[in-house]
């Protein structure tokens, strides 16, 4: 009886632990379907319905011999889109960060375009007049000053006001794996950061949509009618290379994974390459000074940057495009970079503050803090974060 209860025992482990391994294959080889291709779970909500859509070249419904845009899909399947609406970077994703994107017609269905990213950033109530749902579905990249999440929150404002349902087709956050850096002091708020998250904030544009409305972060803490298409077979440490570049200067996989750590460069006199084919792989100025800062780049227009910061000038810097991928936010570079740079009352420009969030970062690397001392600082704010976020999660960690 004890010997074939053990041989019982061995079975049954040895029979779980394939069973796991089973899973644990079928789960690694089931492809991801982003919420857009999951056509089934929301064009019942789409039904005698007239549409708006929020989209860039990242809105795209993928298929096995490519992908056709959402827009086109939905016209196709005789969805009533009444209205396209363009984010920062415009509907083709080709603009300047920053740059005034106008009004215009797609050339391909005639559907008006409205900017979000010109003389209005939120759309009024004559914008959205006539719709009955706005669908949001870009690609995000996970950090606070990318600013298709301000475009969200002003779609949602809106919508809430005027009873529109805002429907969000969830895609991957290829920064998703972590959360880090300062908790944004509302007194900083501004286009580039409207909420008291993280730089890095660790969560999908369908979850983060959530959080704002279940936080109240609203004008008057008017919630908007939300609906998420989730993707399917996602975790927050599923690696997601992005098949579409999500702006002019996250051209790969490298720049979009130090893209967190490296835009803080944008409030100091350093450039990040804009301006070269290595954009956000790089950084350096003219003013850098020592023998580590052995990798050189000239600037020049190009599409995405046409004013770039040291146009035609040599700026002395370091090329991390073959750094290993990041899982923090990385502030040594920017340390360094102080405290060799030839006047340090020019380094920092206001702009640096705005995408900080806070004041605090400037004033503790100026007063030498180093880089483990400035992360101890965030910590309690990021564990009060992480547990704010928690009820807002779709997949998990």
């Amino acid at each position: 009886m004890h010997l074939n209860f053990i041989k019982n025992t061995v079975l049954l482990f040895v029979l779980t632990l394939l069973s796991c391994r089973n899973q644990t294959n079928s789960q690694a080889q089931s492809p991801l379907r982003v919420g857009a291709q999951q056509t089934e779970m929301y064009l019942p909500i789409l039904k005698n319905k007239t549409v708006g859509i929020l989209a860039n070249q990242t809105s795209v419904i993928f298929k096995e011999d490519g992908y056709t845009h959402l827009v086109d899909s939905l016209l196709s399947l005789n969805v009533a889109v009444k209205k396209v609406f363009a984010p920062e970077h415009g509907f083709r994703g080709i603009a300047d960060a920053g740059e005034y994107v106008k009004d215009g017609v797609d050339s391909g269905s005639g559907v008006p375009i409205v900017s979000l990213y010109g003389a209005n950033k939120k759309p009024d109530a004559k914008t959205l007049n006539g719709l009955d749902v706005v669908i949001f579905d870009v690609q995000d990249v996970g950090a606070r000053f990318y600013t298709f999440l301000s475009t969200l929150h002003y779609i949602m404002e809106t919508c809430a006001e005027l009873g529109i349902t805002v429907l969000v087709l969830d895609r991957p956050n290829p920064n998703g794996h972590y959360v880090d850096g300062p908790i944004l002091d509302l007194n900083n708020s501004s286009f580039v950061g409207m909420h008291p998250v993280p730089i890095v904030h660790g969560m999908t544009v369908g979850e983060y949509a959530k959080m704002i409305n279940g936080e109240g972060w609203l004008s008057e803490g008017v919630q908007c009618t939300l609906k998420v298409i989730p993707v399917e077979n996602y975790t927050h440490q599923t690696v997601y290379n992005l098949p579409i570049n999500p702006s002019p200067n996250l051209p790969n996989a490298a720049a979009i994974n130090l893209y967190p750590s490296l835009c803080l460069f944008e409030g100091t006199n350093v450039s990040v390459g804009r301006g070269t084919e290595l954009q956000f792989q790089v950084f350096g100025s003219p003013f850098l000074e020592g023998s580590d800062y052995n990798f050189e780049f000239i600037p020049t227009p190009n599409v995405g940057a046409k004013y770039p910061k040291h146009d035609a000038k040599i700026c002395k810097g370091l090329n991390l495009k073959e750094h290993p991928n990041l899982s923090h936010l990385e502030l040594k570079w920017l340390l360094e970079a102080y405290q060799n740079t030839e006047n340090k009352s020019e380094f920092f420009n206001p702009f640096f503050t705005k995408l900080a969030g806070v004041k605090l970062l400037q004033n503790q690397i100026e007063a030498g803090l180093s880089a483990d001392e400035i992360r101890e600082s965030w910590k309690p704010d990021l564990e009060r974060y992480k547990l704010l976020r928690t009820p807002y999660l779709l997949y998990p960690l």
